[in-house]
């Protein structure tokens, strides 16, 4: 409910035109440090003294007169990714002096309209919040500005990257450069009932009807389709009504194809930097080979124990569905971890299980062309998803200040309270915002949150197996990853809502990606693709 009472008391002040009523966000303290009042009258951030830089501070205001317009994903003041920087806004202009415009961009035109900007050259944008799989697009076209040189520089904020886990750092960098701030961590986990998979009941009937042992976390992706089969149709929330085994969240344009990204990457990827997208000596995709294929009819499969309208479902109509108890699994994003701790949202706080996403006991091996079986399951970490953060404009007058503003918030300080909030969208990968066994933030500041222990030990542990798992999906970021991205979308829709087979969905995302290829420049785009992949 405070969540709820806050929104509702920022919206009323909004439509009313009306000042807040405290004049001042910011207090510089004695010993050095600085607390800002967030724009919700009920949370403070208090940054270590030289945290927030030494441009700053009792009557300094450097960048008066000056204004920057940032991008952000479509959310509003309470929304995930773009609410962490309304909530900053107004503390940061007073420090700076600076003024700050945002503007919010729907999640499928965010791209097309920022690289529009880059490309006219007409600069309305001075900073942009990104996706990881722009930067061959924004990097290799020189569009934006590398942000390491102001790392020594004490005047700015600074921000800890010993924590990166080499797979989200890989996402920030490009070319042995930063061109991004610490932000947001994306990638996909499995989430289940705790509850129900542990209810020794449960194991027992599963037990019986199936000849094998439920174990916890399921290993394989068979098992989650064994057991999403066992329970679809039951009761799991206690409201009389069956439920599902599943809930997926598959909308086309609404980032529905990561379920299949996610789940594919076991099947055909068994060693370090092994290509998932194309074949690095030719550029010919491969996204259609049988490992691709079979994964496909596996996800399709696997959705038959899930509600029939989730084809039509984005992020948070799924999440919802798994919030209220009414599916045994989901995978998807950090976001889900974290809502379920929100009462407002969630009835199975203290119910969440977490784990690295399954493997597989068959994968597709390329050199044979053959199926081969493995042992133990080949299990691959990802880094699916956005992993959203802030980039500078090459064409801005004002580098440095938009440089101030997302190093503002990369800060330890600001990014531990938002990945404690559980609303914010911003998602935890660093060493530093685990709780201990795992890393070393602090159990009591989750907890006084409202975080649920038992919740928040599953899925940290899922979070850190996951990003510094041994093998880890390739992330596309090429020129052209988003046009890529979007016809396989498209293709995906096709075969999950039975307008196509998986096979001709993937055959037909292969002729696609082809034709995209040939035109950006067949040569280049393989230069790019294996300089990623570590191979020159």
């Amino acid at each position: 409910m405070r969540h709820v009472l806050r929104l509702l008391s920022v919206l009323a002040v909004l439509a009313l035109g009306l000042a807040p009523a405290q004049e001042t966000y910011v207090t510089f303290n004695a010993d050095g440090s600085i607390t800002i009042r967030l724009l919700t009258d009920d949370e403070t951030v208090t940054f270590a003294p030289g945290e927030l830089g030494n441009l700053v501070g009792p009557g300094l205001q450097p960048y008066a007169g000056k204004t920057i317009t940032v991008t952000t994903n479509s959310g509003g003041v309470m929304g995930g990714i773009s609410g962490p920087i309304y909530q900053v806004r107004p503390a940061w202009e007073e420090l700076t002096g600076a003024k700050l415009n945002i503007v919010e961009i729907p999640l499928g035109e965010a791209f097309p309209q920022v690289f529009a900007d880059l490309q006219l050259g007409t600069g309305q944008f001075d900073g942009f919040i990104v996706g990881a799989d722009w930067y061959g697009d924004l990097v290799e076209g020189d569009f934006v500005v590398p942000v390491d040189t102001y790392f020594d520089n004490p005047g700015f904020p600074t921000w800890d990257r010993s924590g990166f886990p080499p797979s989200l750092q890989t996402l920030y960098t490009w070319g042995g450069r930063w061109y991004g701030t610490l932000n947001d961590s994306d990638g996909q986990v499995l989430y289940y009932r705790r509850d129900i998979l542990t209810d020794p009941a449960i194991q027992a009937e599963y037990q019986a009807a199936t000849g094998r042992a439920l174990v916890v976390p399921p290993p394989t992706w068979d098992d989650v389709l064994s057991i999403a089969r066992f329970l679809n149709g039951r009761d799991l929330n206690g409201d009389g009504e069956g439920d599902s085994g599943v809930v997926l969240h598959l909308k086309v344009n609404a980032q529905g194809l990561f379920h299949f990204i996610s789940l594919a990457v076991p099947f055909v990827v068994t060693r370090p930097n092994q290509p998932f997208w194309f074949d690095p000596d030719t550029m010919d995709p491969i996204i259609n080979s049988p490992g691709h294929v079979r994964a496909l009819e596996f996800l399709i499969e696997l959705s038959q124990y899930g509600p029939a309208a989730q084809v039509g479902w984005d992020l948070g109509e799924g999440w919802d569905y798994f919030l209220r108890g009414r599916a045994a699994f989901v995978f998807s994003w950090g976001d889900v971890g974290s809502l379920v701790q929100i009462p407002e949202r969630s009835d199975i706080k203290g119910k969440l299980g977490a784990s690295i996403l399954p493997g597989v006991r068959e994968v597709y091996d390329t050199a044979s062309g053959q199926f081969v079986a493995v042992d133990p399951p080949n299990v691959v970490g990802n880094t699916t998803g956005g992993s959203w953060h802030g980039m500078i404009s090459v064409l801005t007058p004002n580098p440095d200040v938009v440089y101030h503003l997302w190093a503002t918030q990369a800060t330890r300080s600001f990014s531990l309270w938002n990945v404690r909030q559980g609303w914010t969208g911003v998602d935890p990968g660093m060493a530093w915002h685990f709780v201990p066994p795992y890393g070393n933030a602090s159990l009591e500041a989750y907890l006084s949150q409202g975080w649920n222990a038992d919740d928040i030990v599953e899925y940290h542990r899922a979070y850190r197996d996951n990003y510094f798992a041994p093998l880890n999906l390739s992330f596309l970021r090429i020129p052209g990853a988003f046009e890529y991205r979007q016809s396989l979308d498209q293709n995906l829709s096709k075969a999950e809502s039975g307008q196509l087979t998986p096979q001709e969905a993937l055959d037909l995302t292969f002729a696609q990606w082809q034709e995209t290829t040939d035109r950006l420049g067949r040569d280049r785009q393989r230069a790019i693709y294996r300089a990623s992949l570590g191979l020159e």
